[in-house]
């Protein structure tokens, strides 16, 4: 089968104030099927974040290349939408404007724009929000508006950057469930950045270990709960195998990064 997006030998290295050089990712082969809702989880600074912009097209590889349906990325396109952690909302725009700026941007006539965004506020739950500013709204409320602008532009691809890490607890869960239940109706391929074991494992079909900096992925592991997911299923003993797994996998690369 062809990947829908294939990051090919990438790695990325930075250039320091004082010309030190620093590693931000080892060379890099991965690929993701159409439709696939895989999670990338690892420490803090392993460079997976870094990975996630340059398949945005935010930032360049040092060496290697990303394709996505077979075509070189060379910058940001409306075939990939981003989410951020920050609410990079436009403050001065309200909800509905928001989410229609990129259909706005491309054209779209008035009424298709309203259609659309229609659509999506009801998909996010934010109906009677329309007029609303971000100053207005909750940081989960803003969050749902940032995940309805990026599929409103109907992307090949969504790439989520810890979305939900500025969140309550409690708010982080609905937004998980939303999410799935988002990716169950679109049938959107997912790359999604998290540092949170829970997250990874309940979001996914396959969860990316990234290992400490300089990145690379070091194991992959198959998630295979059946959908609709709800929270409890983070109770059984699956669940529990998968996050001990994991939680070791992860706790090693901490331990190696910070010897280096």
């Amino acid at each position: 089968m062809t990947a829908q997006l294939s990051i090919q030998g990438v790695s990325r290295t930075f250039d320091g104030p004082r010309g030190q050089r620093t590693q931000a990712l080892l060379p890099i082969d991965f690929d993701v099927q159409e439709n696939d809702f895989v999670t990338i989880l690892g420490p803090s600074g392993c460079g997976k974040s870094t990975l996630l912009r340059i398949v945005a097209g935010l930032d360049e590889p040092t060496e290697g290349q990303v394709l996505l349906d077979g075509h070189g990325i060379d910058g940001p396109g409306a075939d990939r939408g981003v989410v951020f952690q920050s609410y990079t909302l436009f403050p001065w725009l309200t909800v509905a404007q928001n989410i229609r700026f990129g259909l706005r941007e491309r054209g779209m006539s008035e009424a298709s724009q309203k259609e659309r965004s229609d659509y999506f506020i009801a998909q996010v739950g934010l109906r009677g929000f329309e007029s609303h500013y971000p100053k207005q709204l909750s940081g989960g409320m803003q969050q749902r508006t940032a995940i309805a602008r990026a599929l409103a532009n109907d992307p090949k691809m969504l790439l989520l950057d810890e979305p939900f890490g500025a969140l309550d607890n409690q708010t982080r869960v609905l937004m998980q469930e939303l999410l799935l239940g988002i990716w169950e109706s679109a049938q959107k391929t997912v790359l999604f950045v998290t540092h949170d074991i829970d997250e990874a494992i309940f979001m996914a079909n396959r969860v990316a270990v990234f290992t400490a900096r300089p990145g690379r992925i070091k194991t992959e592991i198959a998630v295979d709960f059946p959908h609709p997911r709800h929270y409890t299923i983070k109770t059984s003993p699956e669940f529990m195998d998968i996050k001990a797994r994991l939680t070791e996998e992860i706790r090693a690369e901490a331990m190696a990064g910070g010897a280096h």
